[in-house]
């Protein structure tokens, strides 16, 4: 488990894991206020699917309301983030394809995350 002010990414399956050759896998919480910073993956095809909460998802600069059970897809290098604006914590499963090492997909550049001081 990461943790950046609150946002919390636990890698389920990192790239190569358990056998796998094709998928990367995150379960990802943000608590209420939290907005993951802008990124893109290169290669990879990534799904959000949202479990818990709701909030706003931007994807090519295009932003929608996304809530429970909503799956959102993220097309290879298209800049994405996804944001709670709601009361509770959002949690989302993250799933990559190609896989993407968790080194790279929370790096501290990418895991910025606004709507917390840093005390």
């Amino acid at each position: 488990m990461e943790e950046w002010h609150r946002l919390r990414a636990h890698v389920l399956m990192d790239a190569g894991e358990l056998g796998s050759r094709n998928l990367s896998v995150t379960w990802l919480l943000l608590p209420a206020g939290a907005e993951q910073s802008l990124s893109s993956h290169e290669e990879a095809e990534q799904v959000y699917v949202l479990v818990r909460g709701s909030g706003t998802m931007s994807v090519a600069g295009d932003t929608q309301r996304v809530g429970e059970g909503d799956l959102i897809l993220v097309p290879p290098a298209t800049d994405h983030s996804i944001a709670n604006d709601g009361d509770g914590e959002l949690a989302c499963i993250s799933v990559q394809s190609p896989p993407v090492a968790a080194s790279e997909l929370y790096s501290d550049q990418l895991a910025e995350v606004s709507g917390y001081d840093d005390d």
